[in-house]
Parts: C-alpha cells; structure tokens; sequence
C-alpha cells in the first residue's frame, strides 16, 4: 500500500484525478455559452438533456461513486433513492442550479480521492441492483469514474456540435 505523506495523496492518486479533473473541466467547459433552452434540449432520440447528462454525472457519478460506493457515506447511501432518476431535470430548477450541483459534487468527491488510499477496498456496494462487485480498489473506483467521465464528455460534445456546431478541440492544418 502507498503511503500518503504530509496530507497529500500519492503520486498515483494525484495522477489519476487530474485526468478525471480534466475530463471534469472538458464536461463544464463544452456547454459553456449554451442557453438555457439548449442546455435542456434533448438532441438525440433517447431524450436526454445536457443538463439531464450533467445532473446524471453530479448524482450517479461523483455522489454514487465516492460519497457511497468508495467512503460508504450512510447520508449519502439513504439520499441515493430520493434522486432516482437522475436524467431528469426539474423544469423549474435554473441551469447554474444544476451546474452548481456537479461543482459541489466534485468538490466533495475529491475530498474523499485526496484522503483515501490507492488501494482502498470500496466500503459499500449495491449488489441487491448491480450483482457482485467489479471494482476493488480506490484506484479502480478512480478508473471507471474517469472512463464514464470521458465517455459523457464525448456525448456532450456531439449534441453541442450539433446543437450550434461548436467544436471544443478543433485541430488545423
């Protein structure tokens, strides 16, 4: 097991969170400059919305993923029912409500990863839901939040760009 030293994380684990900090900011950064309609536009057929794909990424994300499954927050844990479905935005709630959801979100998402240890055993798992568990370790509890991180920013900059054809990394000749 790596140790952490002077109340900052691995090298590792540093390593880790600024990928998924990057995704995170590239998640943030391609809805920049949307308007609240086009934030709550479902552009593809299965209906879902920017804000819809940003709310699933604060709650089924970061919240179920380090404040539930890595720290076993029973808070957390019981709050998990209450905000099912994810997808789904309030129509009356503001985009920067939602936005400012995620922001909080990772905040309290990267107190857990900077505490915890690389290999730390995850302390609670759905298994009533998802069967058994695929994920061992704070490390790969880290990797698949990145993966699913990567894949939504993907997501997200299809529908922007077919939203207004705005591209958030255009390569030039």
């Amino acid at each position: 097991m790596t140790e952490q030293t002077a109340g900052f994380p691995p090298p590792e684990i540093t390593a880790l969170l600024d990928c998924l900090t990057a995704q995170r900011r590239h998640v943030l950064g391609i809805l920049d400059g949307l308007d609240e309609a086009d934030l709550r536009r479902p552009v593809l057929p299965s209906g879902w919305s920017c804000l819809g794909l940003v709310r699933h990424l604060a709650l089924d994300v970061e919240r179920f993923w380090f404040g539930a499954v890595l720290a076993g927050d029973p808070a957390v844990i019981a709050a998990l029912d209450e905000e099912a479905d994810a997808w789904q935005v309030d129509p009356a709630a503001p985009a920067a409500e939602v936005l400012d959801r995620y922001r909080r979100e990772i905040a309290l998402a990267d107190a857990i990863i900077t505490a915890t240890p690389a290999d730390t055993a995850p302390a609670w798992w759905p298994t009533d839901l998802f069967g058994e568990q695929d994920v061992h370790s704070h490390r790969e509890v880290l990797l698949h939040v990145i993966a699913e991180t990567a894949c939504h920013s993907g997501h997200l900059d299809a529908v922007r760009e077919l939203i207004d054809g705005h591209r958030w990394l255009v390569l030039t000749d």
